[in-house]
């Protein structure tokens, strides 16, 4: 990829050295190429098509387990819109296939988008330098990461960090939407800490540059400190629809966290839409479910909106969805030992969250809130059922084996979001 993109856009520290060259009186540093005179191919111009996002189910990227299989899932669960995992520009720029693979699109998804995170301008586009001319690959919009609160991103100005450096992410946006010929989204947190939320300013900042390409703010009812604790603040997302200047170009507003049930769809996002600011100003929040969590601990959330009931999926059918995911995941990591084993960690990344969801059969109240856990040692109506809601990661692995056959000696699993693991 190196020789095969010479890239347009300078390094920030390349341009950091030119400048300190020509402070110091040495010999001129060309000047960057233009997109006329570099050989890179350009696509051709054309108009960039938004997307629609009201009305419409939308998956966010979800690390780790949000994966190709797990989406090809989700569609058939009725999602219209879904997105790619977070992907690392810098591991993209240096062309490692691991985080290349995440971009990877499947033909079920007709509306898909790739997320990206950086901590500098040069990188965001850059690499829209190499989505917009690599033929191989295939978006209906990027997404921009401002809100991953993970310290490893965070410490290199990246994900949430990045809400603090208004100065880049202007020269991301308009870096990438000079290359681009699709919409850019904004994923953003209410701030870093709940007690300053800054997320309704920076909003308005976006506005007042007037970069044209913007699709959607996408703001999620927490801060960075708070990652996924506490209730999302919907009173706040309500309040950032609401400040946009009637003077710029609106742009619209996706809130996203706790949406479990379609009556947390309907009182959350449907009854906020409708809502207007003291001085009856416009409201640019749209009725549109983009779920996180929900997915993953009820993927066919979906249908459920859709049809506006609560589903009281059986055990027997919630084991044949994990049948057609092991399918798509042998499908798409392959069907050797390697392909068997990666299939089986993201199954179990999985279960890692499948268990928490309760049978509506079983429910006092109806329905489950995302922050309801299910008390220990909780009985199924069937002993799959039993399974299913089990804490203990070795029954994890018994569901696995009856899907993909007996786990090697030597075996061992611990989730990624916390520290419940398993030894063989």
């Amino acid at each position: 990829r190196k020789n095969k993109y010479p890239f347009v856009c300078k390094r920030h520290f390349e341009t950091k050295k030119a400048s300190s060259s020509n402070n110091k009186g040495s010999e001129q540093v060309p000047a960057p190429p233009t997109v006329a005179t570099a050989t890179t191919p350009v696509l051709p111009s054309k108009e960039r098509k938004l997307i629609d996002f009201s009305n419409k189910v939308y998956i966010a990227p979800l690390t780790t387990v949000g994966n190709l299989p797990f989406r090809r899932i989700m569609k058939q669960y009725g999602a219209d819109i879904t997105c790619g995992e977070m992907a690392l520009a810098d591991q993209l720029l240096q062309g490692k296939p691991s985080e290349w693979a995440l971009l990877k699109r499947h033909p079920s998804e007709d509306c898909f988008g790739v997320q990206i995170a950086a901590g500098h301008a040069d990188q965001f586009t850059r690499v829209a330098e190499v989505l917009a001319n690599e033929e191989s690959i295939e978006i209906d919009f990027l997404d921009m990461n401002l809100g991953c609160p993970l310290d490893l991103i965070c410490n290199k100005g990246a994900g949430a960090c990045m809400m603090l450096r208004e100065k880049k992410l202007r020269g991301s946006l308009e870096g990438m939407l000079k290359v681009l010929n699709c919409p850019v989204t904004i994923k953003m947190r209410t701030g870093w800490s709940e007690k300053e939320p800054i997320a309704h300013r920076l909003q308005q900042n976006i506005q007042k540059w007037g970069i044209d390409g913007i699709g959607a703010f996408m703001l999620h009812g927490r801060s960075r400190l708070q990652r996924y604790s506490r209730l999302a603040n919907w009173d706040y997302i309500t309040e950032v629809g609401c400040s946009q200047s009637s003077e710029f170009t609106q742009i619209p507003l996706i809130g996203n966290g706790d949406i479990y049930s379609f009556t947390d769809y309907e009182e959350k996002i449907l009854k906020n839409v409708e809502k207007r600011d003291e001085n009856g100003g416009v409201n640019n929040l749209i009725p549109c479910a983009m779920l996180g969590r929900g997915a993953l601990i009820k993927p066919w959330l979906p249908t459920e909106i859709k049809e506006r009931r609560h589903w009281d999926i059986s055990a027997s059918e919630r084991l044949d969805m994990l049948k057609e995911f092991t399918r798509f995941g042998l499908e798409h990591w392959g069907s050797d030992q390697q392909g068997v084993n990666r299939t089986r960690r993201f199954l179990l990344e999985w279960l890692s969250f499948l268990h928490r969801y309760v049978p509506v059969g079983m429910l006092e109240v109806v329905p489950q809130q995302m922050n309801q856990r299910p008390p220990n040692n909780l009985c199924g109506r069937s002993d799959l059922e039993t399974q299913f809601l089990s804490k203990n990661c070795a029954d994890w692995i018994k569901i696995s084996e009856m899907l993909l056959g007996k786990v090697p000696d030597g075996f061992e699993f611990e989730p990624k979001h916390k520290a419940n693991s398993y030894k063989s």
